[in-house]
């Protein structure tokens, strides 16, 4: 992969990661829990209606998670636009530790909250979240 191959899939990166924000903050309040309400259903497999938005302590969870969320994936698209050119591989290498960082955090999270099926709903958007990240860039050849 080339270097500006990585940039772009450092935007495609951040855009997985702060989709989820606004998704999440939509769950703060009754009228617009929702999709966040499906978001979590979906990843506690099966869909079965059993999970709620009802209880002022999910709300606020949703609120920080949102916040969280749409910060990290901000914060990889300004790394990709204003640091990247001046050090690409430890942008690389941080975005892709912070990545991983998440994903074991919240694989086994979700294992121990007995909602094993979110770890594996994780390994598809590890996958995309990394994808070419995961090797260095190739060098451009001297002229």
């Amino acid at each position: 992969m080339s270097h500006s191959f990585h940039k772009f899939w450092l935007k495609v990166t951040a855009f997985v990661v702060g989709s989820f924000g606004p998704v999440f903050f939509l769950g703060t309040m009754k009228s617009t829990s929702e999709p966040a309400r499906l978001t979590l259903d979906l990843l506690s497999w099966p869909v079965d209606g059993a999970t709620t938005y009802a209880a002022p302590d999910t709300q606020f969870l949703s609120a920080l998670t949102g916040g969280f969320l749409l910060g990290w994936g901000v914060m990889i698209w300004c790394v990709s636009v204003w640091v990247y050119d001046k050090a690409p591989e430890a942008v690389r290498k941080s975005v892709l530790t912070g990545v991983l960082s998440w994903f074991v955090l919240d694989s086994a999270g979700s294992i121990a909250s007995g909602n094993t099926s979110n770890a594996f709903f994780n390994v598809i958007v590890l996958l995309i979240a990394v994808g070419p990240l995961w090797r260095p860039a190739r060098e451009l050849a001297s002229r």
